[in-house]
């Protein structure tokens, strides 16, 4: 493993965070502030109606899906929402996340746009959904303080002082999570076994690596397979079904957990429906 390579993907990283999460938090509230969310909100308000959370979480849930969920917990830190919230938040957005970049990767594994678009909003809605219908009981235990509620401010600076703050101890939160996440990762790429068999692609290997490291790796070290024509059609349709579904499941859950969102519900619900979609999705394409 070389240490000093995960040292500058950290930093990095970091960086991308500090730029993303800083500005965009603070945005977020200057718009509470403002109350300027109230009039594009009703626009979105099918899908946060749909979901069982407040209208206000239009802007995390546009900006998961357009961008990544760095922006989108950055918009959803402030709303003080429940654990249950925050796990319904994690399980769509877990899904249906970075839909721009990762639906290209797809594409080059040879499954289409439409498909992969349609089958993460719709798989994000129909597993959300489910998610709305679980006993409050579970998640229960999975509350924390939450340090970035909304306050009323005076002032326009005070709030900005306040947000940056806030914004600067998010950002350090999910900077430390995201170190360890990308030391731990480079471990596990760096494993004889990894090295060995990334060469000798197969469905188990494929998926059990894009569950863990993400979708852009697990796709990554099919398309040279793909290219070959080593796996078949049936079998790339399989992998690449279930990754879009469950893939980074350590990383993507985690980020969420930070807030309280319960670990094992979006754990759980997020690989028994990516076997069940690709299982059944397989079998059609007979």
């Amino acid at each position: 493993m070389n240490y000093q390579q995960s040292l500058k993907t950290s930093l990095k990283s970091s960086l991308i965070i500090l730029k993303l999460i800083i500005p965009i938090y603070i945005i977020a509230d200057i718009l509470f502030f403002y109350n300027l969310l109230s009039y594009i909100s009703f626009l979105f308000e099918p899908i946060t109606s749909f979901l069982d959370l407040p209208p206000e979480a239009a802007l995390s849930i546009v900006s998961g899906m357009l961008l990544n969920l760095y922006a989108a917990i950055a918009f959803a830190a402030p709303l003080d929402l429940s654990p249950k919230e925050w796990t319904i938040l994690a399980v769509y957005l877990g899904i249906a996340h970075a839909l721009v970049v990762e639906t290209v990767i797809m594409q080059k594994i040879g499954i289409s746009k439409t498909y992969s678009l349609l089958l993460r909003i719709g798989v994000g809605l129909f597993v959300g959904f489910l998610t709305t219908l679980l006993p409050d009981s579970f998640f229960s235990q999975a509350h924390v303080q939450n340090n970035f509620e909304q306050e009323n401010f005076e002032s326009i600076f005070a709030l900005l002082q306040n947000s940056f703050i806030e914004a600067f101890i998010l950002a350090f939160e999910v900077i430390l999570l995201i170190t360890a996440l990308i030391f731990i990762l480079d471990y596990i790429k760096s494993l004889k076994i990894i090295q060995e068999y990334s060469n000798k692609v197969n469905s188990a290997f494929s998926i059990s690596i894009g569950v863990i490291l993400g979708i852009t790796y697990g796709a990554g070290i099919l398309i040279n397979e793909y290219e070959k024509n080593t796996l078949d059609k049936k079998e790339i349709f399989f992998i690449g079904t279930f990754l879009m579904i469950c893939h980074a499941i350590i990383e993507d859950t985690l980020l969420f957990v930070i807030f309280g969102a319960n670990l094992w519900v979006i754990v759980s619900l997020r690989v028994f429906f990516a076997f069940a979609f690709a299982y059944a999705l397989t079998r059609r394409l007979r």
